[in-house]
């Protein structure tokens, strides 16, 4: 069979729940005809996070609209707001960036490891101010954030803690969840995440019980869930399905061998690509440790040029944030004179996502690690 004869390998499956195609239509008619008439913030949605709270020994577990909604609220129930300072990666989603802005306050940009691509620590620490509140670092790809030093740097300076953990569900750092590092985190359940459903969702997590009850009382326009028309603060209209939070508790057993099997393909890429870092293709760094397989990113000398090539044979591939965040027009007025960023320049020069998703087969994971290592690389 010739190459153009092979089926392609999208970058995700379009059948991602194929095969819980009769329970989410199930689900959805016993939501429908269900006595109740709860269609958000009902039985399933506080089933779910009770179950997630005590799969991860959280305080609180709140869902809520979205990941980038779960980091407003957080930021809100911190008190953040204007004349405040975050200090966020320069290199990552734009939510990092806009949900500081959309509380009032201004993110700062601090730059990233070359090779991990999360936040430098050290960065960070040069960029905190008299005005600094609060440290947001963020795990990205399949690295979890250097949380150990980032947890020393916001006990020695005062500061609070919020983890965009958004990408990271299943990532463990020293025996602790991703998420649970901060005074609370995020999880993003939009379908291409490690725990997706079909639609938007998310939940803020947390150690602090007073954390968790302010992010469920902005969730729902500043209703306190007990004096409907009542209310308290200034909140979001950020709710969650009951639909979507009855199919999650259905697949959220089956998450450990989902996450297993994207270990299992990373490790295969990564044994596989490590001696083509000396010829311009630098996989993530080996191991388990901290590790949180939502993609899998290569830093490559000639990315476009791999992309075209992987495409030639069939196999997508993602070119995550091309522009840093402070190059990206809707922050650049927020930078200051003299500030740069060499390593997130650099590295959204260079990174390249290949399929990582637990639906890849044996053979389909072979071919794609073929294609990259038949790459020609002068």
């Amino acid at each position: 069979m010739t190459t153009t004869e092979l089926a392609r390998i999208p970058f995700f499956p379009p059948d991602l729940f194929e095969g819980d195609r009769e329970v989410l239509l199930h689900l959805l008619r016993e939501s429908g005809t269900s006595a109740s008439q709860r269609f958000i913030l009902g039985e399933q949605t506080a089933l779910l996070e009770r179950e997630l709270a005590e799969q991860l020994g959280a305080a609180d577990v709140v869902a809520c609209g979205s990941g980038t909604a779960a980091l407003t609220l957080v930021l809100a129930a911190m008190e953040i707001g204007p004349g405040d300072e975050v200090v966020v990666p320069a290199f990552g989603c734009a939510p990092l960036a806009s949900s500081v802005l959309s509380v009032g306050a201004r993110p700062v940009f601090a730059d990233v490891d070359p090779w991990t691509m999360v936040v430098d620590p050290a960065a960070m620490e040069q960029r905190i101010g008299p005005r600094t509140k609060a440290l947001m670092p963020a795990h990205l790809f399949s690295v979890m954030a250097d949380m150990p030093a980032i947890v020393a740097l916001a006990e020695r300076y005062g500061l609070r803690l919020l983890e965009d953990s958004a990408v990271a569900q299943g990532g463990v750092l020293a025996g602790r969840p991703a998420g649970l590092w901060g005074e609370a985190g995020v999880y993003s359940f939009v379908q291409v995440k490690t725990f997706g459903m079909p639609g938007e969702g998310g939940v803020v997590v947390t150690r602090d019980p007073e954390l968790g009850r302010l992010a469920r009382m902005l969730r729902n326009h500043g209703q306190d869930g007990k004096s409907r028309f009542r209310h308290h603060r200034i909140g979001w209209n950020s709710r969650f399905d009951e639909v979507q939070a009855a199919f999650q508790r259905h697949r959220l057993p089956g998450l450990a061998g989902r996450l297993a099997r994207r270990a299992e393909i990373a490790a295969y890429y990564t044994e596989r690509f490590a001696p083509l870092a000396e010829r311009g293709v630098l996989p993530p760094p080996p191991g388990t440790e901290g590790r949180c397989y939502y993609v899998y990113t290569l830093l490559a000398e000639r990315r476009d040029a791999l992309r075209d090539h992987l495409a030639g044979r069939g196999i997508a591939s993602h070119a995550y944030y091309p522009q840093a965040l402070p190059r990206q027009p809707a922050f650049a007025p927020l930078v200051r004179p003299g500030e740069t960023w060499p390593a997130a320049d650099r590295v959204a020069e260079r990174a390249l996502s290949i399929p990582v998703y637990p639906h890849l087969t044996d053979s389909q994971t072979e071919r794609i690690a073929d294609a990259v290592c038949d790459f020609p690389f002068s």
